[in-house]
């Protein structure tokens, strides 16, 4: 009887399910938002018949393009329309009054299509709306006051219209507003004093409109501001900048260009986050002011065409983040004060740095000014000065040569920095996105760009190899317009799930605000990827649900019969049943991985290493996760903890690849497992601890301490060391995959250990025949910009595979370059200068003293591994050689008397000389599939061998005898560089 109740109980269980599930089927969109979207149709005009969908009565059920729904709500299940997505589908038509009716709505997305009319006062009905975006339409009619009473409202952009008439104070009531974005209008009217009463308004965009009157005092004390940007308005002839403008606590740029302003600069001392002034075009006399200590953080002042008389104050020298500096047109006079130039930002030959004095009544400068430009990136323009360059010979002192090329206004001009390159991948289908910077913190580009793709891709949540910046444009405004592209990780474009949460982040404005890159819009997003777009995000189709509630009937059926097929069953042989229950476990989990030699760590102990995962242990974060350091043993051991996130795109297959291959192998080059987690659903791994950070970490713009040239070789014959030991001394050899600057980790004495083997190979085996074929044949893995043309063509991976990603590394490391940059191919850089003979030019500045014979040998060892012919690289045992003969050769660079001896053989015996004390590893994330063979693949170049006179390796290394010191910026675990979201 027992038997027979448990069944009928899990039965009747089930079929409630099933019911409630068919009564879901049933829900229906509220009919006020039915109506309300009919209403918006007609008013309309759809030539491309993007919305031809919107047919019927029930919008959230029959997925109509372009509408997000909320989940069922009450016991007659509505549901209500959230969002509305119609950005860049070529609508015409205007704005339908019901649009008010849509009581529930939270986003409402219009922008860059063709809209007429006005704004409808009834907007001011929606009170959950938190975003608004109307810009890039041709609306028209005045700012309805309406706005002003939704409190929720976060974002309103409404630039790039023709809209008029005054701002309403009435926006006051905009409590929550963060960002004002309105310019390029005809707003016309006063600056409304309320907006200072905004308590948490940060972007104040009302550039290029006809705003009149006078700047008022008010606005300073709204306590968030960041961005005031006012550009070319007409604002009072006697109109001045308030001097509580100079105490607004947090404010990063102040841009009042071309507005007619009068009267003198107020002291700016109190803006000490200021980083970018521009007061030029204007009408501003007296004195540049002289306190002492201006804003340490400028980096850009233009104060160009306006009355300025008095000498240049000797704090403008003093700041070291400058890069951009022109007082042309003005009257200055007396000598150019004797620091000007010396700024750090001035000293670099990174980027396009800029100190332009022309048109004045300076009398002298410092001789060092003449020599900045020769010796580093920064232009200097002296024309104009007659006490300078009255009787100059122009040839002789260049920088008397008049000057107005655009890249000294680049805020003025349209002027494409970055030539357009074709990224298009033949293997796979990016997303192409259209993106620009409304009011960047910075005029030179070249210096911010990799900080820029770390901050873009963690805030999408992609890892750093994912995207790649195509090109980008400086508009006017100064505006920074861009084409990006975002490559799927594991496949040949993005699942739909992906795609949408992609879209999803644009459309709500998920990225983070960054202080140095403004804020942002997005211009187009790829329209072949919006035809699949599954708009109604929060709900599910009738066919899904129908899915769900045959799939749950059919669950319930099976799971009563297996009950009494184990009940009645029970007494058949132990054999079979052991069989079904096996069978049954297998499909719910992976059996309990067993791997000798590393620790099978369960999740307890290691969230106590790490606090319970707490932030302040979070190292970094890439696509399979986050990592963080923990402390092991009481504290005697520390560890990076590699955690996969629930959904990780890094398999199983890949989890167990990296322990039963970290579990064999045994070098100093190599970064070791301590152990693994495979409990309770979670899936970890245990590194040593490389509080060295990365060698991309090192290499970036954000690193403090350039290395030089003895550590980047010590570092590179430290990696091929690592790598030589798979190919030849791992039993089987083992084919890595990945080899890249972030995959090479480094210790606190900056020895290099290659890490992350989730991709790697075992080589191929010897067969009946005793012969061993020369590849594998596999899918194509890896990262953009260091895969072998060869393997990414035939599928065939070889040993020669990540010699070409290993030459790769040695062009980052002696350029100080990204294998992709802005649409540049570093492999095929070094090839074009290569066969011209300028293979010097591409030498990292910070190391260019050096040996010009050592940096060029260093250099064509490069070139030959990244040959396109796997034929004509040299093997990693000759990469070693060449590399260590290279060190004897010009021992006299390693000023602390060190030097790095031949010890390119090793055995696992050697592993003894591992540290006790576990060092790290960062973070690591699988990358995409496929690559862009028009840009990762071209140029050809000779094999340099290494020299005859190599003498034949000793069977037992030499260690170094003294290792460089730790830079002082990688001395604390947690590195910054850490931090940045790298691959």
């Amino acid at each position: 009887m027992a038997r027979i109740f448990w069944s009928v109980a899990i039965f009747l269980v089930s079929m409630v399910m099933v019911a409630h599930l068919f009564v879901y089927l049933e829900a229906v969109t509220n009919p006020v938002d039915t109506l309300a979207l009919q209403a918006i149709y007609r008013a309309l005009h759809d030539p491309d018949g993007h919305l031809s969908n919107w047919r019927g009565s029930n919008p959230c059920e029959d997925n109509w393009e372009g509408i997000v729904c909320s989940e069922p709500q009450g016991t007659n299940n509505i549901t209500y329309v959230t969002e509305l997505r119609l950005f860049g589908r070529n609508l015409g038509g205007t704005l339908a009054p019901e649009l008010g009716n849509l009581t529930q709505l939270e986003y409402l997305n219009i922008m860059w299509n063709k809209l007429t009319g006005s704004i409808p006062s009834t907007l001011g009905k929606v009170d959950d709306l938190e975003i608004l975006l109307l810009n890039g339409n041709q609306l028209n009619g005045t700012l309805p006051p309406e706005l002003g009473s939704l409190t929720k409202l976060t974002r309103i952009q409404i630039d790039e219209n023709q809209i008029s008439g005054p701002i309403p104070p009435e926006f006051s009531g905009m409590t929550s507003m963060e960002h004002l974005h309105m310019n390029n209008n005809s707003l016309n009217g006063s600056l409304p004093k309320e907006l200072g009463t905004l308590p948490n308004l940060i972007h104040i965009l009302l550039d290029n409109n006809k705003l009149t009157g006078y700047l008022p005092p008010e606005i300073a004390y709204a306590p968030s501001l960041l961005i005031i940007q006012l550009d070319n308005n007409q604002f009072a002839s006697n109109a001045t900048i308030p001097a509580t403008w100079g105490t607004i606590p947090k404010l990063l740029k102040l841009s009042l260009r071309n507005c007619g302003l009068t009267g003198t600069i107020p002291d700016l001392a109190n803006l000490t986050r200021l980083e970018v002034l521009d007061l030029s075009n204007n009408k501003l006399t007296g004195i540049i002011p002289n306190r002492a200590a201006l804003p340490v953080n400028l980096t850009s002042i233009d104060l160009s065409h306006n009355q300025l008389s008095g000498q240049i104050p000797q704090s403008i020298g003093n700041l070291q983040l400058l890069e951009y500096l022109t007082l042309k047109n003005n009257k200055l006079s007396g000598a150019v004060p004797q620091n000007l130039g010396t700024g750090k930002a001035f000293q670099t030959a990174q980027g396009s740095q800029v100190i332009d004095l022309q048109i004045n009544q300076l009398t002298s400068f410092n001789a060092s000014l003449a020599t900045l430009e020769s010796k580093t990136s920064t232009k200097v323009r002296l024309a104009g000065n007659p006490t300078i360059c009255g009787n100059a010979n122009l040839l002789t002192n260049p920088l008397c040569v008049p000057s107005n090329d655009p890249f000294l206004v680049p805020y003025d001009s349209s002027v494409a920095l970055e030539p357009s390159s074709s990224n298009s991948c033949r293997a796979c289908q990016p997303i192409t996105i259209g993106y620009r910077l409304k009011s960047p913190g910075f005029s030179s580009f070249d210096r911010y760009d990799s900080q820029f793709l770390s901050w873009f891709s963690a805030g999408l949540n992609l890892t750093q190899s994912q995207v790649v910046l195509k090109d980008y444009t400086w508009e006017r405004g100064p505006r920074l317009r861009m084409t990006i592209l975002l490559f799927s990780r594991n496949g040949t474009s993005f699942q739909q799930p992906e795609f949408d949460r992609l879209y999803t982040n644009f459309s709500q404005w998920d990225l983070p605000d960054s202080a140095r890159f403004g804020p942002w819009e997005l211009l187009s997003f790829d329209p072949r990827s919006l035809a699949g777009f599954t708009s109604t995000i929060h709900g599910l189709s009738k066919g899904a649900m129908a899915g769900i509630v045959v799939g749950v009937a059919v669950f319930a059926m099976a799971v009563t019969g297996l009950v009494l097929f184990v009940f009645y069953w029970r007494r058949r042989p132990s054999a079979a049943v052991r069989a079904q229950i096996k069978r049954l476990t297998k499909a719910k989990s992976n059996p309990a991985l067993k791997v000798s030699g590393v620790i099978a760590f369960t999740f307890e102990e290691l969230s106590r290493a790490t606090s319970n995962f707490d932030d302040k242990n979070l190292l970094g974060q890439g696509g399979y996760g986050k990592v963080y350091v923990g402390d092991l043993k009481d504290g005697k051991q520390r560890v990076a903890i590699k955690r996969a996130e629930p959904g990780s795109l890094q398999g199983a297959h890949e989890f167990y690849t990296e322990i039963e291959l970290l579990s064999r192998v045994h070098h100093r080059n190599l970064c070791g497992l301590v152990g693994y987690c495979d409990d309770v659903g979670e899936q970890m791994l245990v590194y040593e601890f490389m509080p060295g950070g990365t060698l991309r970490d090192h290499l970036s713009a954000l690193a403090g301490t350039p290395l030089n040239f003895p550590t980047r070789l010590r570092i590179a014959l430290g990696s091929a060391r690592g790598i030589l030991y798979l190919h030849k001394e791992a039993n089987p050899p083992i084919f890595h995959r990945d080899i890249k600057a972030s995959n090479i980790l480094l210790d606190a004495r900056m020895v290099a250990k290659v890490a992350d083997f989730g991709l790697s190979r075992l080589a191929p085996v010897p067969d009946f025949e005793g012969a061993t074929p020369g590849h594998i044949s596999t899918l194509v893995k890896g990262t953009p910009g260091y895969m072998d043309p060869e393997y990414f063509l035939t599928h065939k991976l070889t040993d020669k595979s990540d010699v070409y990603s290993f030459g790769v590394v040695l062009l980052e490391l002696i350029t100080g370059m990204h294998a992709i940059s802005k649409g540049k191919n570093i492999v095929r850089e070094a090839h074009a200068r290569n066969e011209v003979g300028e293979i010097l030019s591409m030498i990292d500045p910070h190391i260019a003293h050096y040996s010009p014979k050592a940096l060029k040998a260093f250099m064509q060892l490069a070139v030959s591994c990244c040959s396109s012919s796997p034929d004509e690289r040299p093997t990693m045992t000759e990469v070693v050689q060449t590399l260590e003969e290279l060190s004897r050769q010009y021992a006299d660079l390693f000023s602390d008397g060190s030097s790095i001896e031949p010890s390119s053989t090793r055995t696992a015996s050697d592993s003894s000389t591992v540290p006790s004390l576990p060092n790290g590893h960062p973070y690591s994330s699988r990358e995409i599939s496929g690559a862009d063979t028009s840009e990762l693949f071209s140029g050809t170049v000779m094999h340099v061998a290494p020299s005859n006179n190599s003498p034949q390796h000793p069977e037992k290394r030499n260690e170094i005898r003294k290792q460089p010191q730790q830079p002082e910026h990688a001395q604390s675990p947690k590195y910054h560089a850490y931090r940045e979201v790298t691959t």
